[in-house]
């Protein structure tokens, strides 16, 4: 099918639901309410749960959208959105409201595409990640906003500069062929970083997510990692140096697919810059230090890219209709992307399920790991792949699987107990494994998962 028409075809699968939803900025205590009515509409596909507070005490809420909401069912994908990290860039914050809505009512209204989207992804929508920014810039309102008031949080720290720099350790680890997966955090980590960081790394952490996106507003573009470029060495103005992770095209093409499933993205001049396909490297931009999206693919399962919506980053709410009509298809089409790749259960000979096994694709040097029940997923464009699924006292086990266009191709891995071994075998084992580890110097971790952006 012609890639313009994908957008078409999709809009015409999703019935007219903007009627019954209200096109309104809404504060703190609305977005709450906002949220609970969603949930009362719809109580047996919806779950609130807070996973922390802001500086000021506001809950960062999550609405979850699951036929099993509170369960993780094994194979079925876990996937985020994040919005309001920058406090005045509020555009997704509104979005991801009327998204609730839009998945409650067409839901209730039998729609197929969205039914079977409830029924086989587990959804969290977080709305606002600095609630505290927001009523900083909604005090401004969106005719007198400047360009930082609310930006940053109640303690003036942008969010979006404030995750542990993976990405230095990862740029020194590959040098040395470390790795540049579950790079495991510094010691003090905690003590480094914002009480809203501080909840969404523990959410993440706690969550096998393994699709994500945050929105941001500025400009009009998909971005994708790495945000942060190795040549850090020209400090005295903007470098721009494109710098892509080992599933840069994969990255590619999921920015697409939200690109070219808006309005008006794809076209690529917007806000007097040019984006070909609507989509960028990170880096290629401009690089940014300590971003959430680098974070999740340098430290989970998860694949994140930051979605710039709107070159006024406060508009009027007489805008926010057009905007929610240009970006529907758009944010139903990017959770759809988590259904591909490959996916299965990585189990021992009793069938028990293994968790943190090791799940790696020959020629992508990025390996995910399993969750807590032994099920694994791995987003992979079209082709033939060599997998590998490994685990602490098992025997390694590889296989050779194609993927589709469509639905992920389902691949399990029953692996064996490694055979016993004389003590003074394990002994000469065990030292070249550790002069091996000695000579990388960076050992990944044993995981329980495996304008400005």
């Amino acid at each position: 099918m012609a890639r313009w028409l994908r957008p078409l075809v999709g809009a015409l699968l999703l019935l007219e639901g903007a009627a019954a939803l209200s096109f309104l900025h809404h504060r703190y205590e609305e977005l709450v309410q906002a949220l609970f009515r969603v949930q009362s509409q719809c109580p047996y596909v919806t779950r609130i749960y807070s996973i922390g507070r802001s500086v000021e005490g506001r809950h960062l809420y999550v609405l979850e959208f699951s036929d099993y909401p509170g369960i993780h069912e094994p194979l079925e994908p876990e996937f985020k959105y994040v919005g309001n990290m920058h406090g005045n860039e509020v555009l997704g914050r509104e979005l991801l409201l009327q998204l609730s809505e839009f998945l409650c009512e067409e839901y209730r209204r039998g729609n197929e595409r969205i039914t079977r989207l409830i029924h086989d992804t587990r959804i969290h929508i977080m709305p606002s990640m600095n609630p505290d920014g927001y009523e900083v810039a909604a005090k401004q309102g969106p005719d007198s906003n400047g360009y930082l008031t609310g930006r940053n949080n109640a303690n003036g720290v942008d969010l979006n500069r404030n995750f542990p720099d993976l990405n230095t350790l990862m740029y020194y680890s590959r040098e040395i062929s470390g790795p540049n997966h579950h790079i495991p955090l510094p010691d003090n980590w905690k003590s480094q970083v914002e009480p809203e960081t501080l909840a969404v790394i523990q959410w993440i952490s706690s969550y096998n997510f393994v699709l994500s996106a945050n929105l941001h507003g500025g400009a009009v573009v998909a971005n994708y990692p790495y945000d942060k470029s190795q040549d850090q060495r020209f400090r005295s103005h903007r470098r721009t140096v494109n710098t892509p992770t080992p599933d840069d095209k994969l990255f590619q093409k999921l920015a697409k697919t939200y690109s070219y499933a808006h309005s008006w993205m794809h076209r690529g001049w917007n806000c007097g810059d040019y984006f070909a396909d609507g989509i960028t490297n990170g880096a290629s931009w401009y690089s940014l230090s300590k971003g959430m999206q680098d974070f999740n693919y340098l430290y989970t399962n998860c694949f994140e890219i930051t979605l710039e919506l709107s070159c006024n980053k406060f508009p009027p709410e007489e805008d926010l209709e057009r905007q929610w009509m240009a970006n529907r298809e758009a944010l139903v089409a990017f959770i759809e992307e988590v259904h591909q790749g490959i996916k299965g259960m990585v189990s021992d000979e009793n069938n028990n399920g293994i968790a943190g096994a090791v799940i790696s694709v020959q020629g992508i040097s990025h390996d995910i790991t399993s969750g807590d029940m032994g099920d694994y997923f791995r987003l992979l464009l079209p082709g033939t792949y060599t997998v590998t699924a490994s685990a602490e006292g098992y025997q390694p086990l590889t296989v050779t699987t194609t993927v589709g266009p469509a639905a992920p191709s389902l691949v399990h891995f029953q692996l064996k107990q490694e055979v016993a071994r004389k003590p003074a075998e394990r002994k000469a084992s065990g030292t070249r494994m550790n002069n091996k580890a000695l000579q990388k110097k960076v050992v990944p971790r044993a995981t329980r998962w495996g304008t400005q952006k």
